[in-house]
């Protein structure tokens, strides 16, 4: 079952979450991710939330997920969640949402992991996947793309990289009994890999 249909399926069962990824398409339609190939912005939340309804999180969590770049992303504000989807939804959306006033940006994705850490699991459960699913959407993009992926990011894919190191440092910290951490590892060390070796082509 694709990520897609996992979360069609989902919306079925649950008017929250058919409501939230409603929200979602909205609010990302005609966006691109970065660093992904040329995929459309709504896979990435629905990516994030189907690998937490795969491991039976609950109705509120893949809501969150689902939402969980559209305050940072889009128009629509923390409010106007909080009036749709709930104090719950909305406040792990809160946490999950980029402080951009922060500068450099080493200290604001600090700033950032704390914060989901005193959000709680749940919390640290979205950002989990949210780091796994970038990871590898990066790494398949620069197999693909080659260096000419960089021009997509503000910053180097090198700090990136040690960003969710360390968000993977915090997640064992915090939430060891996560279910995809190993796979984060995982993942993390096939992209240093790609970064550390000399650069393919630009496409």
């Amino acid at each position: 079952m694709s990520p897609a249909e996992r979360i069609e399926a989902a919306a079925e069962r649950s008017p929250l979450v058919r409501n939230a990824l409603e929200q979602a398409r909205r609010d990302h339609e005609g966006q691109v991710r970065n660093g992904s190939g040329g995929m459309a912005y709504v896979e990435h939340p629905i990516g994030v939330a189907a690998l937490l309804d795969e491991r039976g999180y609950r109705e509120e969590v893949l809501a969150a997920a689902l939402l969980h770049d559209v305050v940072e992303d889009s128009d629509t504000g923390l409010d106007e969640l909080r009036e749709k989807f709930g104090e719950e939804v909305a406040g792990m959306v809160g946490a999950l949402t980029d402080d951009e006033s922060i500068e450099p940006y080493r200290e604001r994705k600090a700033e950032h992991r704390e914060r989901v850490a005193a959000a709680g699991e749940e919390a640290l459960a979205i950002y989990g996947a949210d780091k796994l699913t970038n990871t590898r959407t990066l790494r398949d993009a620069y197999a693909e793309e080659g260096d000419a992926v960089r021009d997509e990011f503000k910053a180097p894919l090198e700090l990136k990289a040690e960003i969710w190191e360390a968000d993977l440092a915090l997640l064992r910290e915090k939430a060891p009994e996560l279910p995809f951490l190993d796979d984060l590892g995982a993942e993390l060390s096939r992209l240093r890999a790609c970064l550390e070796a000399p650069a393919p082509p630009r496409a």
